[in-house]
């Protein structure tokens, strides 16, 4: 043990910590904060946005709101990521279970999140005048519910053991991680990751065939309007665009965790060690903080819904109709 640092210096079993220079964890630890706050700022936002003004309240904008709250618990989540950049966990072996939950389960409903938004979008662009019939707010909150539901339930077993004898695949004292056998491994690789992403691209590629024939179709035929069909037309866009917009969501989405499934997919004994790959995982989380900031640059209401928030105007009577779609 002689020329390493412990984390825990009057305990024999205690881990090493890694070797780092101090500047890179000063840096890393920088980095990591301001990536941690945008995230929570940006996404508690997004959640203010949608739960407060009524006439943002649609199937499409809830749907919305739960990628926003599984981003705000990621944010967060990254704190506790900051904690491992030494190495090192001080919390227990408690916390540490609670922690791999939670970071199961928010992943989990993300994936969940944007299959939702898949399936909206390709009803809306693919089925239009079923749109309103199919796809309602009731039916969304409900979809919404049996997504955490399910990501809670099935992570539960996924993580069982530890759940029963936290820190029972601690190797030293400071570590924090869990082993997942072949199996499980394989099986949610399977119902996490590559169904899921299979489903998406399907789903969006079919999306933008039915868009792309759209538009071809408005074009020949955009000396024939009248004045219903150009309402029609109206719409169409829009709904195009929202399709745009969370196509480029979910791709955003895939290219930030397809590295840490693939070092999952890779790795030989499916050791998942938290404080191992510190990029790959921050990657993962960095994409929660880069959803707003797409529906900043996409989005006018949420532009809006942000000028009328930070200006204090929330608080005024009657706020909640002030946001014109």
């Amino acid at each position: 043990m002689e020329g390493f640092e412990l984390c825990f210096p009057q305990l024999n079993s205690s881990c090493r910590k890694p070797k780092r220079s101090h500047s890179d964890t000063v840096l890393i630890y920088i980095g990591l904060c301001f990536i941690s706050l945008l995230t929570v700022t940006l996404n508690l936002l997004v959640i203010i946005s949608i739960s407060h003004f009524r006439q943002l309240r649609t199937p499409t904008n809830l749907l919305l709101l739960s990628l926003a709250v599984s981003d705000f618990f990621v944010g967060l989540l990254v704190f506790f990521q900051i904690m491992l950049i030494d190495g090192c966990w001080f919390l227990g072996d408690l916390m540490c279970t609670l922690y791999l939950e939670m970071s199961y389960i928010i992943t989990s409903a993300s994936v969940g999140n944007m299959v939702l938004i898949s399936v909206d979008r390709y009803v809306a662009i693919c089925y239009p005048l079923h749109y309103s019939n199919k796809i309602t707010v009731r039916t969304v909150i409900i979809c919404i519910c049996l997504c955490w539901i399910c990501s809670a339930l099935y992570n539960s077993l996924i993580i069982k053991d530890n759940l029963k004898h936290p820190g029972i695949f601690n190797s030293c004292s400071g570590e924090c991680v869990n082993v997942v056998n072949y199996i499980a491994g394989v099986t949610d690789l399977i119902f996490t990751f590559t169904a899921p992403v299979t489903v998406i691209i399907v789903l969006y590629m079919r999306v933008f065939v039915v868009a792309v024939s759209q538009a071809r179709a408005m074009r020949s035929h955009v000396a024939a309007v009248t004045l219903p069909f150009s309402v029609k037309v109206t719409v169409k866009k829009s709904e195009m665009k929202a399709a745009r917009t969370l196509g480029v969501v979910v791709v955003v989405f895939l290219i930030c965790l397809c590295p840490y499934y693939c070092i999952v997919l890779t790795s030989q004994d499916n050791l998942l060690n938290a404080s191992s790959a510190v990029l790959v995982i921050c990657l993962s989380y960095f994409n929660s903080c880069l959803n707003p900031v797409i529906y900043a640059f996409f989005y006018p209401w949420f532009r809006k819904s942000i000028k009328v928030i930070v200006t204090l105007q929330i608080m005024n009577p009657g706020s909640c109709e002030t946001i014109k779609l």
